[in-house]
């Protein structure tokens, strides 16, 4: 593990980060989620794709990433921008899990792999919607303290920043920005997926002008007992 220190809007971020496959000339870049760790995905990914040097990251307020400041997701892009300048790494890939495949969309690689990424609205369910029209009618009243028994999971634990940063990203429609993508794309997706449904993946899949689409089992986190064959897949479309 590694520390980098990043300079951006008159801040310092301190960015944790792993190398694999050091001696390898082409690198593949992988973002872990909202809440989740460069670890994770390292866990996944980390005994395949050998042709590949892996760069695993923190991202600001995750892992091993301290962040206090309040963000936005191109925040986070031109964060990890500089973060690949520092270290003189021009990925031929990008992936992102989620919240990682957001900020990897902006960073537009040659090649952009999603993993049940975020950006598509998801109609929220009565109990969600309850819960944010509770905590806000407390932060009216200026009864902040009463906002914890009532915030959403993702957020729970996290520093005042972190959580303004979590209101800021969480619902953002993201659909002008894979417009946008010029990168080819190859898209993972948990069949069973509740945060980000499968529903959102064929509607990703038709935004990009070059995709394709895999379906697999599992949720959220399918990536886990899938990485053989997504490792297997990106090598063969974007080495072979």
């Amino acid at each position: 593990m590694a520390i980098k220190e990043i300079n951006y809007n008159e801040k310092k971020f301190e960015l944790s980060y792993i190398v694999k496959n050091p001696d390898q000339e082409k690198a593949i870049l992988i973002l872990h989620g909202w809440g989740s760790n460069k670890e994770i995905m390292q866990q996944a990914f980390g005994n395949c794709m050998k042709e590949l040097r892996h760069i695993y990251l923190d991202m600001p307020g995750f892992g091993n990433s301290p962040n206090e400041n309040i963000l936005t997701t191109n925040d986070y892009a031109n964060i990890v921008k500089l973060f690949l300048e520092e270290i003189n790494t021009q990925p031929i890939a990008i992936a992102g899990h989620s919240f990682g495949g957001k900020v990897a969309t902006l960073l537009n690689p040659p090649n952009l792999i999603l993993l049940s990424s975020a950006g598509i609205l998801v109609p929220k369910p009565f109990k969600i919607k309850a819960k944010i029209a509770i905590t806000k009618f407390f932060n009216k009243l200026g009864l902040k303290a009463f906002r914890k028994l009532f915030v959403a999971d993702d957020a729970k634990g996290m520093n005042e920043g972190m959580y303004e940063t979590f209101k800021n990203v969480v619902n953002e429609d993201f659909e002008d920005n894979f417009n946008k993508v010029t990168s080819n794309a190859l898209l993972f997706w948990g069949k069973s997926d509740t945060a980000t449904p499968l529903w959102t993946a064929k509607k990703i899949d038709n935004m990009l002008k070059s995709s394709t689409l895999y379906e697999l089992e599992g949720d959220h986190f399918f990536f886990l007992q899938h990485s053989k064959f997504i490792c297997d897949k990106i090598v063969e479309k974007i080495l072979r």
